[in-house]
């Protein structure tokens, strides 16, 4: 950090101080606070700092603004369209994933507690909160980016943030093509079995791609269905007129509330689906969809993380194994085999880009 910026980081932050000061005094007083922050933090800059140049003046107006009510230097990041994902590991280190490769920027904290405050400020409206006793914390932002948050103890270099963004739009199958991710004949051959009703899963790892591309196989479903979506954090973005979106919902600080996967997915089955689109298989509601597949609830759509489609089929044999019912793994393995009519597999290459290397049927 330069001296200048350095210099413009203390003011702003005195002058924060200030800020949340005549704001206790007005609370304290009984007077309602301006609606205006921005307006209030100008007039409070050309106060305090009037000697200053009108140019550095506004930069410490809108850094106050920012460090009040956004969040903080990750604002920066945030506003540019390029960054898939902002990382922040302790005050001092944040990196960002454009184009599918990782990179360092030069944005800090001043400090752990600055850190902890642009968290604050992002669970706040959201209702959540993170602390020693809860020092995790994964939730949806208003506009659909997911963030995790890890504090100390468990964090040992100071709070962690992942902020994985998800814009309102989301390319479509023809998008992929041009952006390399499907061919012209992959793309036609999922459409045909998405039409046909063909229960699909998209394997693949971390940040291949499996969401965007669950987000255009859905593109295919027809206008006239019914469908609903289930979800950890809810992502996809689906254009038919007729659509019902489940979000699970953790424990509360007292233990009580969950809502998981599979309890959505058991309450979706008597919602009269024509489609049920799962955001990820990741626990033992892998059984409960088996039995849906199986039972008449044809054309699913969903991901699970996977290194080929061979390993797929294993995980999630073994995910719906974890249900503890007490059925073989013949039983299951049958169930997959009658249920999962294609295997989508992607890859993320080492530039970044995102590639469907694998289209496999299930061997009846």
């Amino acid at each position: 950090m330069s001296a200048r910026e350095r210099h413009v980081a203390e003011v702003a932050a005195g002058l924060r101080a200030r800020l949340v000061e005549r704001r206790r005094a007005e609370a304290a007083a009984g007077r309602r606070a301006a609606p205006d922050l921005e307006r209030t933090v100008r007039e409070l800059v050309d106060e305090e700092a009037a000697v200053l140049a009108p140019a550095l003046r506004a930069e410490i107006a809108a850094r106050v603004v920012r460090d009040s009510v956004g969040l903080g230097p990750l604002e920066i990041l945030l506003a540019d369209p390029q960054v898939e994902e902002v990382m922040v590991n302790g005050p001092d280190r944040v990196f960002v994933e454009r184009g599918g490769r990782i990179e360092p920027t030069a944005v800090a904290f001043a400090d752990e507690e600055e850190l902890r405050n642009a968290i604050e400020r992002i669970l706040a409206p959201l209702g959540r909160r993170v602390d020693e006793l809860s020092p995790m914390v994964d939730a949806r932002l208003a506009d659909g980016s997911r963030v995790n948050v890890v504090i100390p103890p468990l964090a040992i270099d100071g709070p962690a943030i992942s902020i994985r963004r998800f814009g309102a739009e989301r390319p479509g199958p023809d998008r992929l093509v041009e952006l390399g991710t499907l061919d012209r004949g992959q793309r036609a051959r999922l459409e045909e079995a998405v039409r046909a009703r063909h229960s699909i899963l998209v394997s693949g790892g971390t940040g291949s791609g499996k969401t965007t591309l669950l987000n255009a196989l859905s593109s295919f479903v027809g206008a006239d269905e019914r469908v609903v979506t289930i979800e950890d954090a809810a992502e996809l973005r689906l254009q038919q007129p007729h659509v019902v979106r489940l979000e699970s919902r953790p424990a509360g600080v007292e233990g009580r509330g969950e809502v998981t996967i599979r309890d959505l997915l058991r309450n979706a089955l008597r919602m009269r689906p024509d489609r049920i689109v799962i955001g990820e298989v990741r626990g033992p509601e892998a059984l409960d969809l088996l039995t849906a597949l199986n039972t008449g609830h044809d054309g699913a759509l969903s991901t699970l993380h996977a290194n080929s489609p061979r390993d797929a089929i294993a995980r999630l044999e073994t995910l719906a194994l974890m249900a503890g019912v007490g059925l073989p793994h013949e039983a299951i393995a049958a169930q997959v085999r009658r249920g999962i009519d294609l295997l989508v597999h992607l890859r993320r290459m080492p530039d970044g880009a995102r590639r469907v290397t694998e289209i496999a049927a299930v061997d009846r």
